[in-house]
């Protein structure tokens, strides 16, 4: 008969082991307890994402269903998706003619749009876990944020004209205390929501919410001269047509050959093959990005609102990448100083301020010869 080890275990007078070691052994079953809890109740439903989220497919309306229902489906989903790809084209076009307004609104709409689709992914999935306040707290960041950059391009453009009229001043003088207010608010919101057992989670959560036309080069803005907002404005260097001289070598082969010495062009056009690299060859790691996280909740489209295409996300997985190079390129090797920002910036400046800064300015000018000394006698 096989011997069973019995572990002797230290024990008072009374027979029943210390205190201490009760205590340790009940935190253990506790933090067991829970972790186990954990694992069968804070599971990510990964089936459910592709089972209750809208997936693309070829149903349009029914004017044309009926004339294409004769059309093998094979073919039938590749003009479903040719037509709706010109569809988005020319009414991409359309919303370019009509001006500045509707594209900063298409931007917005379509910014919205993506977000609704990533967050209605994680409540589908993340369901089990019962996060009290996820969705509102999801959405309010996304407001919260909105309102910082949105704001920012405001009073960047628009800032004079703001600040005249009252019911608008107090949020371009304080508009950056304001959004910090209400990024405070909503950490003291995603505090009061933490569920107990999902702490990690919810911060994880957390911490990925947080995470030749004038005017396409002249910026919609409000001119202080005129009194009015104009799209009028010099252009950069970057869109005047600059005559470029080629290395001598290649331009005596050149010139030898009977071609131009000189080569005419605008400098965005140098700028743009940067850009096209870029797209080319980084580009792609957004679209690859966003294949890896549909494959993780197991769903082939992030929507259905494009027929065809899926949702706005599958067509937009790029371009957040994109827009964050052409943003920190254009403010690297593009952007200029700007005079009529400047002025702003300086109209914002109490009056005694802005005499010292006039004073410092003409006495510079004054050094340099730009100015006459009007104080010698």
């Amino acid at each position: 008969m096989n011997e069973v080890p019995v572990r002797h275990r230290r024990t008072h007078a009374s027979g029943s082991p210390p205190a201490d070691e009760l205590k340790t052994a009940a935190a253990s079953a506790g933090q067991a307890s829970e972790s186990e809890e954990d694992d069968i109740i804070g599971q990510p439903n990964l089936e459910a994402a592709g089972d209750q989220l809208p997936q693309s497919s070829d149903k349009t309306t029914e004017v044309l269903d009926s004339a294409l229902k004769d059309i093998n489906p094979r073919w039938r989903n590749w003009i479903i998706r040719g037509i709706f790809t010109w569809v988005m084209i020319f009414g991409f076009a359309f919303i370019i003619y009509l001006g500045p307004l509707a594209l900063v609104t298409v931007v917005f709409a379509l910014q919205i749009k993506c977000f609704h689709e990533i967050i209605t992914i994680g409540c589908i999935v993340y369901r089990s876990y019962n996060l009290p306040w996820f969705r509102v707290l999801s959405w309010y960041f996304l407001f919260a944020s909105n309102f910082f950059f949105f704001g920012e391009s405001m009073i960047e453009y628009f800032g004079l004209l703001l600040s005249r009229t009252d019911v608008l001043r107090p949020f371009a003088t304080y508009h950056r205390f304001i959004s910090f207010s209400l990024y405070v608010a909503g950490f003291v919101g995603f505090v009061f929501s933490l569920v107990k057992k999902h702490y990690l989670k919810q911060f994880t959560l957390l911490s990925y919410g947080l995470v030749q036309y004038d005017y396409f080069v002249c910026p919609v803005r409000y001119d202080e001269e005129k009194d009015h907002i104009s799209m009028e404005c010099e252009r950069s260097p970057a869109f005047v047509l600059t005559e470029y001289n080629w290395p001598e070598t290649v331009r005596t082969i050149l010139l030898l050959f009977g071609f131009p010495g000189t080569l005419k062009m605008y400098p965005f056009v140098l700028h743009s093959i940067s850009m096209s690299i870029f797209a080319s060859v980084i580009g792609p790691f957004g679209g690859f990005f966003a294949s890896g996280f549909k494959r993780a909740f197991k769903i082939k489209d992030f929507g259905d609102t494009i027929p065809g295409h899926g949702g706005i996300m599958d067509r937009f997985d790029c371009q957040f990448l994109m827009a964050t190079f052409v943003h920190v390129y254009h403010s690297s090797f593009i952007r200029v100083p700007d005079p009529q920002k400047l002025l702003q910036n300086i109209l914002t400046l109490q009056a005694e301020d802005q005499l010292v800064l006039f004073n410092l300015l003409h006495d510079r000018l004054v050094t340099r010869g730009l100015l006459p000394n009007s104080t010698s006698t």
